[in-house]
């Protein structure tokens, strides 16, 4: 993981909004949201994993999943999974269970990040603070 510094840190924004302007840049909201915090996530690559920036962010007026919620963003960050090729080995799950996951354990969740896209995440940070403040 890379943390990138920028000044959407500690700026409050109506979520709604900012799934307006950053969904049409290629921007989706992370899996791993709850009512409270969650990501915007930007697929940088995926050719020997997964390289992505994320923009974290927190709920301060309501609940995400509620009309009007508005959010404060967080520190962006880069962060790269790499998956094993073929079978999960610890595939100890049962037919019902094996429906819902069916993607193999990441091989290093906290993989190096590849050198080329460093400068490629901070430049897309600049971009969303050119998009997002005035």
């Amino acid at each position: 993981m890379i943390k990138i510094s920028s000044e959407l840190e500690g700026k409050t924004f109506g979520l709604f909004d900012l799934e307006t302007k950053l969904k049409p840049e290629g921007y989706v909201i992370g899996g791993g949201w709850d009512y409270d915090h969650g990501s915007f996530d930007y697929k940088m690559d995926d050719s020997d994993g997964y390289q992505f920036l994320r923009v974290p962010f927190k709920a301060i007026d309501g609940s995400l999943d509620k009309d009007g919620a508005m959010v404060e963003i967080l520190q962006p960050f880069l962060l790269s999974h790499k998956y094993e090729d073929g079978i999960d080995d610890e595939g100890n799950i049962g037919n019902l269970s094996a429906s819902f996951n069916q993607f193999a354990e990441p091989e290093d969740p906290d993989a190096e990040f590849p050198e080329n896209y460093i400068s490629y995440g901070k430049s897309l940070v600049r971009d969303l603070e050119k998009l997002l403040l005035p």
